[in-house]
């Protein structure tokens, strides 16, 4: 990741900071506290702002960014006891390939490897599902598998324009 500093005379620093090979983000932080965010999708473009945080909520969504409150797992970095099996979960779209099957006609883990431990359909969970158990849109499905047959199934459960 590379940041660009720059000193903006009159009102503070700028700070630009590439979110990938084309786009950045752009902070400015005035000299009275006020910070403005911008987007530029490469940088040649114009800066689009997308939002202005006083001091203190600036500091306070920073410090959430930064794991203060919630310390995300990063998950290409987790060792489980699973081998290389992860848990994974996926949300059901509504024209995914799966929606209106039941587990048993859709033979998941003879197709991908994968297992389906948990159906997450808005606040139920059915934990360790059976064979009869029937896909709907909106369902988050809790799976088990490597990361290479997570990546087929994903196909099944998503629609083609995600």
């Amino acid at each position: 990741m590379t940041v660009y500093e720059t000193d903006v005379p009159g009102v503070g620093k700028k700070f630009e900071v590439e979110i990938d090979s084309s786009e950045r983000l752009v902070v400015l932080l005035h000299h009275d506290g006020k910070r403005e965010v911008f987007h530029k999708p490469d940088p040649d473009a114009d800066a689009e702002r997308l939002f202005t945080l006083s001091g203190k909520l600036a500091r306070e969504v920073g410090a959430i960014l930064q794991g203060a409150y919630f310390q995300p797992v990063e998950t290409d970095e987790v060792e489980v006891p699973l081998g290389e099996a992860i848990i994974e979960w996926l949300d059901v779209s509504e024209d995914g390939e799966l929606v209106g099957e039941t587990l048993g006609e859709a033979n998941l883990r003879q197709r991908t490897g994968v297992s389906v431990i948990a159906i997450q359909r808005g606040s139920d969970t059915v934990p360790n599902p059976g064979p009869e158990e029937t896909v709907t849109a909106g369902d988050i499905l809790v799976t088990l598998g490597t990361r290479e047959e997570l990546a087929e199934f994903e196909a099944l459960v998503e629609s083609d324009d995600s």
